[in-house]
């Protein structure tokens, strides 16, 4: 399989998809695409971007090519068996589907006040009322996911999920913006930012050259 990511320091869909392939337990290589480079448009007509329009993540597996994250999670989960990736028990894993279809769709303010950026460092930044509001529903749910279904371990369903992979950028934005959490949610977002993959990212995302300076102001 290949699997066509943008930057690591910026693209949450990419760590997405990436972290899916990563708990699918199969093989793959990494494509990394700089977003908005000198050579973006020129990749963005290459085959290995079509027919996805451009869109980072793309997972090629054979003659099956997959974009948007979510499809590619539950490709794979196809793939290598949905327990994997979801909780066994049915009302859990009802539960985990509401929460990243929600994630997928929804948080419009924080996804545009707050854009990822795993290497920088914001204090005393100010938020709109719709991204507070974004923020106390994502804790609402982690803490419902903690209480109900965490007893298994540190995650949102106590063992890392599909859950943990779609809320993995919500806890890098969280600790970018330097937003205060109660302590149930920063234990949560410790285990997710020290799991090994995490680490993994992170550790490439710090060496990356390139820089988006839009995003690199956001909050500034």
């Amino acid at each position: 399989m290949k699997l066509v990511i943008g930057n690591k320091n910026y693209s949450s869909w990419s760590l997405r998809g990436w972290l899916a392939a990563k708990q699918s337990g199969l093989a793959f290589e990494e494509i990394v695409v700089p977003l908005f480079g000198e050579d973006w448009e020129k990749h963005q007509q290459q085959d290995n971007l079509q027919p996805s329009h451009g869109k980072v993540p793309v997972l090629w597996d054979g003659e099956a090519v997959v974009w948007d994250s979510i499809a590619i999670l539950e490709y794979l989960a196809d793939k290598v068996g949905r327990d994997r990736f979801w909780p066994k028990d049915a009302v859990a894993r009802g539960t985990a589907r509401a929460m990243v279809a929600e994630m997928h769709a929804s948080y419009q303010a924080l996804r545009s006040e707050c854009p990822m950026n795993i290497r920088k460092r914001i204090t005393g930044g100010s938020f709109s009322e719709e991204c507070k509001q974004d923020i106390i529903r994502i804790l609402t749910l982690w803490a419902e996911a903690r209480s109900r279904y965490g007893g298994g371990g540190p995650f949102l369903f106590g063992a890392f999920g599909a859950a943990d992979i779609f809320y993995a950028p919500v806890v890098s934005r969280l600790l970018t913006y330097g937003v205060a959490v109660p302590g149930f949610a920063e234990s949560y977002m410790q285990a997710v930012w020290e799991h090994d993959w995490m680490q993994e990212w992170i550790a490439a995302a710090e060496d990356e050259e390139w820089t988006i300076q839009q995003y690199d102001t956001a909050q500034a």
